[in-house]
């Protein structure tokens, strides 16, 4: 995301769509690839959200939970991720829960090898299977480690890159199937944030929808608040509460005296389980 850097200012998610409801069990058929026997019911939140770099306080979360959000996006890995987190711990996210926050799990992964710019981690087409796996297992640990539990989400960041550039293209594609495969295998939902002109682009017009993410969260900086009327892809996907848009960025708001500066999403789509 422009919202999304990779370096000091990590991006921002926020979600919004007309009202703030929770549904438990929607939106399973929508998952690709998931072998386990048993799956949590999806916990699905349709409303505003916001994301910011780094985990506010707790007196922040306490001050901003006024009804206009309710939920926040947070950053829980990845070695590309650009905030050190010094909030966000489990009792953190045991406190924001019990006030009544809702939470997305955000994961900086590898980034692609046309990528412009310098990351701690890319992948290649050699180590993108390996590399995919490997993060999984760090994103499902991290977000254990938050008490998130298995059935919630993990969104697995990836920014612009040239998808007209096939080896490149086709290296993402492997790592984001070795991703969301390792999620699946742990019982954690596969989700996608990218740009709607790259990015996410790749993942909702891939031929082959082995393994890629039921949920996907498009990037579109129309100022609309909305899933649905600007949706840029197909129909009939990522519907039954999987996708969120990201419709603006670096909105600085002020709640209860303390001053954040956010990315706003419409949202409909899972959640962590927490508690």
């Amino acid at each position: 995301m422009a919202g999304h850097k990779q370096s000091k200012k990590r991006r921002h998610i926020t979600w919004a769509v007309a009202g703030a409801a929770v549904v438990a069990g929607a939106g399973l058929a929508a998952q690709t690839s998931m072998a386990a026997t048993t799956w949590p019911a999806q916990k699905t939140y349709t409303g505003r959200v916001f994301d910011t770099c780094t985990a506010p306080s707790l007196s922040a979360m306490k001050a901003w939970h006024t009804g206009f959000y309710g939920a926040a996006a947070v950053y829980v890995g990845g070695r590309n991720r650009g905030c050190s987190q010094p909030n966000l711990t489990a009792s953190w996210v045991k406190s924001v829960s019990a006030v009544g926050w809702k939470l997305v799990p955000i994961y900086v992964g590898a980034q692609p090898p046309c990528q412009s710019g310098s990351n701690p981690e890319k992948l290649t087409a050699s180590t993108a299977a390996s590399l995919g796996k490997a993060d999984a297992d760090d994103a499902v640990s991290k977000a254990k480690a938050l008490g998130m539990k298995a059935g919630s989400p993990i969104y697995l960041d990836m920014e612009s890159y040239d998808i007209t550039n096939t080896s490149c293209n086709n290296a993402v594609l492997g790592y984001v199937r070795a991703f969301d495969k390792e999620l699946h295998a742990k019982v954690y939902r596969a989700g996608y944030y990218g740009f709607t002109s790259s990015s996410a682009k790749a993942v909702a017009n891939a031929k082959d929808r082995t393994d890629l993410p039921g949920n996907l969260w498009y990037a579109l900086w129309d100022k609309k608040n909305t899933t649905t009327t600007d949706w840029p892809f197909g129909k009939t996907q990522f519907t039954s509460h999987s996708r969120g848009h990201q419709y603006m960025v670096n909105s600085k708001e002020t709640r209860g005296g303390h001053t954040i500066t956010v990315d706003r999403d419409a949202w409909d789509g899972p959640v962590a389980i927490t508690g």
